[in-house]
């Protein structure tokens, strides 16, 4: 079976008359006639009651109707992308990156997607993740990168792990704990904190610091990582904060243990959604790029 039988097969289907369909189609009727009867053919039956004024489909022809639009639509698509990949020339790409990952990885990301695929024209917002979730499924933005602490799986999008990286006590050089390994949750207790408005822990450390009597005082609320860390080095408090993130002068970074926080990033598209070669491009680089020393995770082949 060609295509192009099928593109006639519709055609025909569509305007009941041979000599109106090999018109659309730009053929020769006689060609148009060879080439349906090829496709009867091969199904093994009628698919039109041939009638000089009342063409119309057979009982087999309208069972696999819907199966042949299908099978045009697909193709049609499937030329489409090829050559929107052939001939990328300029492909805008919406990305959403969350405001609390710390910028020299995703930089790399972006210069290896300009540098392979410089088609693809990076059109890049920060938020919080639930705010990029949001717009993501909304159609607002065409991938993410976040991380949400919740064990459970999000079945509306796909995510493709980039790298885990521990939530660490950020505290100025004088802090009486600025000289350990580490820090329990419990040593935390009573101490001035910097609330960080975009953490995605938000709440869900706040349970944990409860279970085990732990109260810390917000003394100042910060959308920015580097007006926070400028204020626990002015010794303002402490801060919760990413390891990576936790780099200042005058900042020691504690690994908190008793638990220990870890957060894992991802790369997150919508689940079932189409996607365009430049999310291709993106996904490729990010799977094929080192985090933190790291590959990240393939995709895997269902996905």
């Amino acid at each position: 079976m060609e295509i192009s039988q099928v593109r006639y097969f519709l055609a025909v289907a569509k305007e009941l008359n041979f000599t109106r369909a090999a018109e659309q189609c730009n053929v020769t009727q006689p060609a148009l006639s060879r080439a349906i009867k090829l496709l009867e053919d091969e199904f093994g039956g009628a698919l039109f009651h041939r009638e000089r004024r009342f063409t119309h489909l057979t009982e087999l022809g309208r069972m696999v109707e819907t199966y042949l639009e299908g099978v045009f639509e697909n193709s049609r698509q499937a030329k489409q992308i090829a050559e929107q990949y052939v001939y990328m020339k300029k492909m805008p790409l919406k990305v959403g990156i969350m405001s609390t990952i710390a910028p020299d990885e995703i930089i790399e990301l972006i210069a290896a997607v300009r540098a392979h695929h410089p088609g693809v024209e990076l059109h890049l917002c920060d938020a919080d993740a639930v705010s990029l979730r949001r717009r993501l499924l909304e159609g607002d933005i065409e991938a993410a990168i976040y991380a949400l602490p919740s064990n459970v799986a999000d079945e509306e999008v796909h995510s493709l792990p980039l790298f885990q990286e521990q939530m660490v006590m950020a505290v100025h050089l004088a802090h009486r704990l600025a000289n350990q390994r580490a820090v329990r949750v419990k040593d935390m207790s009573n101490e001035s904190y910097i609330h960080r408005n975009n953490c995605e822990f938000a709440g869900y450390a706040d349970a944990i610091l409860a279970e085990q009597g732990v109260t810390v005082s917000p003394v100042y609320w910060s959308d920015r990582d580097d007006w926070t860390l400028a204020m626990v080095a002015a010794g303002l408090g402490f801060g919760f904060m990413p390891e990576h993130t936790a780099k200042h002068p005058g900042v020691v970074p504690l690994p908190i243990t008793e638990p220990e926080f870890w957060r894992e990033v991802n790369l997150v598209t919508v689940r079932g959604r189409r996607h365009s070669p430049a999310i291709g491009a993106l996904v490729r680089e990010a799977t094929q790029k080192k985090w933190f020393g790291e590959r990240a995770k393939a995709l895997s082949a269902a996905e």
